[in-house]
């Protein structure tokens, strides 16, 4: 005889459709992250958010533990989620992994890029130098999307996750610690060297330089962090 109990019909879709909506939201809110609207440290009421969305809160808690798992939220016990904080020693070790993945990056290029890949780097790094000094924003930007780049044309699928997780998780940090004007020219010419040398098929010259470039990069943050 069997006694096993028999379960309700699952329905798929349903799953399916309750799945495709967790990453809807936890990709609206970790724009909202990204873009300043949440703020680091600040609190994310399930309420507030359900209301918002126009969710109920069972999505809701599907895609705030999707952010969990990224690193950009925490949640303690009792359900309570913050955005997260990123101190000084976090940053920078974050700094230090991602200058190896940096490095990864250009050793790997060099060895692969291909002739309208490296003009598209050129365009990228000539935009660079014409950037007038007193708009950080805009080089700031530019230097996010060339690095991006970089690792994207490796198509290496897990170095690309891998640095885009770090990088989401600098962004929370960097809202503070942005560029000095005068350091622009400076940046940019960083930027046509690291090109020149995956011109040349110089792994190991690439990746010394996106090495040094992030290092250097870490740098300046513990400086402006201790003052």
């Amino acid at each position: 005889m069997n006694t096993t109990a028999s379960l309700p019909p699952i329905n798929a879709l349903t799953l399916v459709q309750s799945a495709s909506l967790s990453h809807l939201v936890a990709d609206s809110i970790e724009e909202m992250i990204l873009g300043g609207t949440l703020r680091p440290g600040v609190r994310l009421n399930e309420v507030t958010l359900a209301q918002q969305f126009g969710i109920s809160r069972g999505p809701l808690r599907e895609a705030l533990s999707m952010l969990e798992g990224s690193g950009l939220i925490t949640q303690e016990k009792n359900r309570s989620a913050h955005v997260r904080q990123i101190s000084l020693a976090e940053a920078a070790d974050i700094y230090d992994v991602r200058a190896g993945l940096d490095a990864a990056a250009g050793r790997l290029l060099a060895q692969r890029i291909s002739d309208e890949q490296l003009q598209t780097l050129r365009v990228m790094t000539s935009a660079m130098h014409k950037v007038q000094p007193d708009d950080v924003d805009r080089f700031h930007e530019l230097n996010l999307r060339f690095h991006d780049t970089i690792v994207a044309m490796t198509g290496n699928a897990v170095l690309i996750d891998q640095y885009r997780k770090l990088c989401k998780l600098l962004v929370l940090f960097r809202r503070r610690n942005l560029m000095a004007p005068m350091a622009i020219p400076m940046f940019a010419e960083e930027h046509a060297t690291i090109v020149d040398f995956i011109a040349e098929r110089d792994g190991m010259g690439a990746a010394e330089a996106l090495f040094a470039h992030a290092q250097g990069g870490k740098m300046r943050m513990m400086k402006d962090g201790e003052m």
